[in-house]
């Protein structure tokens, strides 16, 4: 019998967005077992993840030896999910620095002297840190992988300081840095410091200090300056790779009412940080397919004579704007964080069926840790996957169940419309 293919995970960034991404898992999880229950090993030897993505990797490899439980304590933590485990979200935390923040933008000069008056972010996320704590425990990896759980875990950070993009990966055997143009693989045992390094969104949570070539660095969100999101989990092994988007990927282009006049604080911070969290992963996609479709033009020689192999990849990504989801749910934010987020633009409409455009409910996307929210981007990457249930049993090589199939036929059929 054929050992299987290597499978690694791929999950980006995005901030309270990645509660889609443990919908997706919780789905998949759940397929396995109805589809494939002899199959009890972990179905991703290889896992990568940026920025919030990065806690669920970590959150996962630490797991796996028991993926199901493990998928099951993710979902039970961004479930039950608050913004104060996250971030500071009282009212003198945010008086603290998002306040101040953003009254230096006016009356900065007057206090430019004073360091102690020069917040470091818009918001304090020191909460984070022992929420890590408990859903992380990073000591178990070293003997996962010694088991054979695991073959390896990567998280990405952006260096403030020399502009690189930097890997720090932990995996078993014997696996060569890589240097690129701007980036750079360092081999490293993970720790909570950088998954709050790769999480750090920039301007709204602090750098965080991490050792690089004997000196101490300062880095940020992962997603900045990744122009190659996929490329970790190749250098790792993976020979297919399942990569869980956050958004723009499938989302309907449905146009919106766009409000006019001069765009918000809110609406440009938003549409920055949705270029940084999506754009360079839908790059990497179509460049990892187009490189597949070249190599399956070559003759078989040609093929052996390159050093490139095709890799086959699923893709999954919302199929709905988050941006409108979070619309509908803003005032779930905590009143300071709400009222802050306000003076910038951000306005939500819970009962708008197709919410504006400038209402800044992109960048309250990234920041809206509720559990109303995180349950229904769950909810969606459940159903987003079930949807496409063919499609992934086929990916992992899982043969449909009659049974199953003829229940999920009844069921679909049962509720269409006369």
């Amino acid at each position: 019998m054929n050992a299987l293919p290597v499978t690694g995970l791929v999950l980006s960034g995005g901030g309270a967005r990645a509660a889609y991404q443990v919908g997706v898992l919780q789905a998949i999880a759940g397929l396995r077992r109805e589809q494939a229950p002899a199959e009890r090993h972990n179905p991703f030897p290889v896992i990568v993840g940026t920025s919030a993505g990065a806690i669920n990797a970590a959150a996962l490899a630490c797991g796996a030896d028991d993926f199901d439980a493990t998928i099951g304590s993710l979902a039970a933590t961004w479930g039950a999910m608050h913004a104060a485990q996250v971030y500071r979200a009282d009212a003198w935390g945010v008086a603290r620095t998002g306040a101040r923040w953003l009254s230096l933008f006016s009356v900065g000069w007057a206090f430019a002297r004073w360091k102690r008056a020069r917040p470091k972010s818009l918001l304090d996320n020191s909460p984070l840190a022992e929420l890590l704590d408990r859903l992380v425990p990073l000591e178990r990896l070293p003997a996962l992988m010694q088991a054979g759980h695991l073959q390896a875990l990567a998280i990405t950070a952006s260096d403030y300081s020399s502009g690189e993009h930097v890997t720090f990966y932990d995996s078993i055997g014997h696996c060569a840095p890589w240097t690129r143009s701007q980036r750079l693989a360092l081999r490293s045992p993970i720790s909570h410091a950088h998954l709050l390094a790769s999480s750090a969104i920039p301007f709204v949570f602090p750098a965080v200090a991490l050792p690089l070539a004997g000196r101490t660095q300062y880095f940020g969100d992962g997603s900045m300056r990744q122009v190659a999101p996929i490329s970790p989990a190749v250098h790792l092994g993976a020979q297919r790779i399942v990569v869980v988007g956050a958004g723009r990927l499938h989302e309907p282009g449905v146009a919106r009412p766009v409000a006019g006049g001069y765009p918000s604080l809110a609406q440009i911070a938003g549409h920055a940080l949705s270029s940084i969290f999506l754009d360079a992963l839908a790059v990497d996609i179509e460049r990892l397919r187009r490189i597949n479709s070249t190599l399956a033009l070559l003759p078989p020689e040609a093929r052996e004579r390159t050093p490139l192999r095709p890799i086959e990849l699923l893709v999954v990504s919302p199929s709905q704007r988050l941006d409108d989801i979070a619309a509908r749910h803003v005032q779930a934010l905590p009143a300071p964080v709400r009222a802050m987020l306000r003076a910038t633009g951000v306005h939500g409409d819970a009962d708008a069926a197709l919410p504006t455009a400038g209402g800044g409910a992109a960048l309250a996307s990234y920041l809206l840790f509720e559990r109303d929210y995180t349950r229904e981007l769950m909810a969606l990457g459940a159903a987003d996957v079930m949807a496409r249930r063919e499609e992934v049993l086929k990916f992992f090589g899982w043969p449909a169940n009659a049974a199953t199939t003829q229940r999920d036929a009844g069921v679909a059929g049962a509720s269409a419309p006369a």
